[in-house]
């Protein structure tokens, strides 16, 4: 972690809040808490976080649909908090664009350790940075836009993406056409940061092939090269 990164816990839970508030605050980090949806997006307005700390159940917006507009609008990392056990639950808030998740009841150690792992994840930048000018990245039926790390369909339909999702699409979009094994994916998206919490590179590439409605039978876009890993069969067109 950077010294003093700032986060942001959305909780209706004033107990919760102020249990993890100190804890935070005591490890090295600044901390600004909110009630609800709309206090989230006064936070956010007036001032710069590096993580959203998001309660699930929350009066008003829930945590999903907040997750999902935030994500719309700005690329900073949230974790999710959810008092359900449902792995439905907990899927559906990484496709709104979460990057972790946390069950309650929990620790607040566990919550540090995860946003810890979490501001790595979003801070390995791939080296390979050629596009990284590039506001649109265009390829098959989908354009990439970088600045809100979301997918955009010919037809206008925007789709989320984490954080995880969206390095792992940069580096495949960085490098076209050229087969990639796991270990070069993995080294590319997370540099030195992976870790023991990381889901395998192939769990990555199913849930892209998701999200780009790449059917997994017969993928068009990022196709599996048996015994070698895989590659994004697709040209990329860059949008200053």
């Amino acid at each position: 972690m950077e010294p003093h990164d700032h986060i942001l816990i959305v909780d209706d839970d004033a107990e919760i809040r102020s249990l993890l508030s100190d804890y935070l605050v005591k490890n090295g980090l600044r901390v600004t808490s909110a009630a609800d949806g709309r206090a989230m997006w006064r936070a956010l307005d007036n001032g710069r976080f590096d993580l959203v700390v998001l309660d699930l159940m929350l009066p008003g917006e829930d945590g999903l649909t907040l997750c999902r507009n935030l994500r719309t609008r700005s690329d900073v990392p949230v974790i999710m908090l959810t008092a359900r056990g449902d792995d439905t639950d907990r899927i559906i808030g990484l496709e709104m664009g979460a990057d972790d998740y946390v069950t309650k009841p929990f620790s607040a150690r566990e919550l540090l350790a995860r946003i810890k792992v979490v501001l790595r994840r979003t801070r390995s930048l791939p080296p390979t940075r050629a596009d990284d000018s590039a506001r649109q990245l265009q390829f098959g039926n989908w354009t990439l836009d970088t600045s809100h790390r979301h997918l955009v369909s010919t037809d206008g339909v925007v789709t989320p993406l984490s954080g995880a999702e969206y390095r792992l699409l940069r580096v495949f979009l960085s490098h076209p056409n050229r087969v990639l094994n796991r270990d070069q994916l993995l080294d590319l998206s997370l540099g030195k940061e992976a870790d023991p919490l990381d889901r395998s590179i192939d769990v990555q590439v199913s849930r892209l092939r998701h999200r780009l409605g790449d059917d997994p039978r017969e993928p068009r876009l990022i196709k599996t090269i048996r015994g070698e890993g895989y590659v994004l069969a697709a040209p990329v067109a860059k949008v200053h």
